[in-house]
């Protein structure tokens, strides 16, 4: 073998090493990045898998220390390999420093702010949420990232579906108890509907907002339609998707969309879709408790239009296309319309064209004299 071969089969030979070596090496790396946790976890459950394990805070309240071994084995964290010095920063051995909170609330606030080393998007979103606002106010109950998706047993937070709603009623149970009878909230814990909104649809995620605000209101059409205006989704439960847009084409829905364009921060009375079928509370039309079932739906005209008569609902259209079959009276008044209006100004204008010219001939007469 020439001395040129026998370099050339060297250089082969040391370059598949090298990337032998390197394939290795990486194979390695998550067998080796999950041992410490593994043992990390190990050693704190040595003393906190004791359910009796307690400490006594300067408020007088028993912290409990324990942590189940099952439970922290199935959260999200520990198969990843996220041991637990990642939230307890400072804690790295035993016996602990010292504990400084005062009480179990300022204790859990004090730690939810190690949620923001990994998600650090989602908790800048908070920052801005109605949550946050209402802790800068004085309200330290106000929900953290761990009072809704908990702290060693975190799990993915649509698994069930019905589980981001039954966490919301932990801090408003009384508006959970109506979205729990309505027509979304039946679909959604009866039926395991992953089509109909839970909570954070409509409310948002992290950035939860006031919906008390003029805002919120003028834009909840728009939230509705989200759905209500999805082909697709509405041909599915045999629903119109034309809501929103003969919506738009209404008087409530002209005034809204003007106030949207021009006043979006004043308060008006123009109606938008809750004011009618209601908010945590919608039922179907069908439903004898619904607020637009044709036995309720004067006294619902009648919040914004107190003076409304037992005719005025039958000049109503809901949501359906005006036809002769639905909307006899409305379908012929628009016909009559329709046909009177053009010919209307079909005459003006010959009107007009025939004054122009009589004015033109006069005055060529005038001229010729």
């Amino acid at each position: 073998m020439s001395a040129l071969k026998l370099r050339n089969l060297k250089i082969v030979l040391l370059f598949a090493v090298v990337l032998l070596s390197i394939g290795l090496a990486l194979w390695a790396i998550p067998v080796r990045a999950s041992e410490p946790a593994q043992k990390t976890e190990e050693y704190c459950l040595s003393c906190h898998n004791n359910p009796d394990l307690e400490m006594t805070l300067p408020s007088g309240e028993k912290l409990s220390l324990y942590v189940s071994p099952e439970t922290i084995a199935k959260s999200m964290h520990s198969p990843l390999g996220i041991e637990c010095e990642a939230c307890h920063t400072n804690i790295s051995t035993y016996p602990h420093p010292a504990q400084t909170y005062q009480d179990k609330r300022s204790f859990s606030r004090g730690y939810y702010e190690a949620c923001k080393k990994c998600h650090s998007t989602n908790y800048a979103k908070t920052m801005d949420s109605m949550h946050n606002k209402a802790a800068e106010a004085g309200n330290l109950n106000a929900p953290v990232c761990t009072d809704c998706h908990g702290y060693h047993n975190v799990q993915k937070p649509d698994q069930p579906r019905s589980a981001i709603s039954t966490t919301c009623s932990q801090c408003h149970a009384d508006i959970y108890n109506e979205y729990k009878d309505s027509v979304h909230g039946k679909a959604l814990i009866e039926e395991n509907n992953a089509d109909v909104p839970v909570c954070t649809d409509c409310h948002g995620v992290h950035n939860v907002q006031d919906p008390r605000t003029a805002q919120f209101r003028v834009k909840s059409p728009e939230l509705c339609a989200g759905c209500h205006a999805n082909a697709d989704l509405m041909k599915k439960y045999n629903l119109p998707a034309d809501v929103y847009s003969l919506y738009q084409i209404s008087w409530h829905g002209v005034d809204v969309s003007v106030y949207e364009a021009r006043w979006p921060t004043i308060q008006h009375q123009s109606a938008v879709c809750t004011d009618c079928h209601g908010v945590h509370n919608i039922r179907s039309t069908k439903d004898p408790q619904s607020s637009v079932n044709p036995a309720n739906l004067l006294a619902t005209c009648q919040k914004c239009h107190p003076d409304a008569g037992p005719n005025w609902t039958g000049a109503w259209t809901g949501h359906v296309q005006i036809s002769l079959e639905a909307t006899p009276f409305v379908y012929y008044t628009q016909l009559f319309y329709s046909s009177f209006t053009p010919f209307v100004l079909w005459l003006s204008v010959i009107y007009v064209a025939l004054q122009i010219s009589r004015a033109m001939v006069d005055r060529v007469r005038r001229a010729l004299q």
